[in-house]
């Protein structure tokens, strides 16, 4: 099942930089169960980000267009029809085509079925999980992914550690307590470059994350592009990531 939505303003013209992808699929088929009451009668894609008065797909689709996308293939899935009409009425940015599961396909099952509808299968194009809010360059990535001639590039977050820690000397006294400090380890950002070749790897159906990415690894085709420094990144899982969101959004904007 289909739907095409294009808007009457033009997309942002990425012919400045050639090597960079003008496609991309955003995965918003999750339940959100634990953001829950927000997606009772919602995909978690359409919470909306506090103070902002637009959901997260909102965001993301503005980011990509930003960054010279100018077709997005939206895979839905929970509560499909709450985004369809949402996507159909918005003054959107970039062409979107939605694409709906008939049955479970798995993250990589649905992320192949979501490709087919590229509109330019022989080139390159980006992927993004739904939930993600953030603000970096793709065509930076891009220009990563081109460089490492990879299959497939994984953007790489630090995330806050959500307890505060102690640190302590060798001989057991305590030195410092640390509030939420980085993680010492990077993390799946769930932002995504794909060279052509990568959809015909991906499973017909389960996930490419325990099959696909990790035979590119095995093959040294997998790159992994640290956001950088500065760049804004955050999961919303949880309603405390939603009041954390719009707590840096009021910092930033002076709010």
């Amino acid at each position: 099942m289909t739907d095409d939505h294009r808007s009457d303003s033009s997309a942002p013209s990425a012919a400045a930089f050639p090597a960079a992808p003008t496609q991309a699929v955003v995965l918003a088929g999750g339940q959100g169960s634990r953001l829950r009451p927000y997606t009772d009668d919602r995909p978690k894609p359409m919470v909306e980000i506090p103070g902002t008065g637009v959901p997260i797909i909102g965001h993301q689709l503005a980011w990509l267009a930003s960054e010279g996308v100018t077709d997005a293939v939206v895979s839905c899935g929970h509560l499909a029809e709450v985004l369809q009409e949402w996507l159909a009425g918005a003054r959107l940015p970039l062409r979107v085509t939605t694409v709906v599961e008939e049955e479970p396909l798995g993250r990589g099952g649905g992320l192949k079925y979501a490709a087919r509808r590229l509109p330019h299968p022989d080139r390159p194009w980006y992927a993004t999980n739904g939930d993600v809010w953030t603000r970096f360059s793709l065509r930076e990535m891009a220009a990563f992914h081109a460089e490492r001639d990879a299959v497939a590039t994984l953007a790489l977050a630090r995330p806050r550690i959500p307890w505060g820690v102690v640190e302590t000397n060798e001989f057991g006294h305590v030195l410092d307590f640390i509030e939420a400090p980085p993680s010492p380890y990077l993390v799946n950002a769930g932002v995504y470059v794909f060279s052509a070749e990568f959809a015909a790897l991906l499973p017909d159906l389960g996930d490419h994350e325990r099959t696909t990415f990790p035979r590119l690894a095995r093959e040294r085709r997998l790159a992994g592009f640290p956001l950088p420094q500065g760049a804004y990144w955050r999961a919303i899982d949880t309603a405390k990531d939603l009041t954390e969101a719009a707590r840096e959004l009021a910092a930033q904007t002076g709010r």
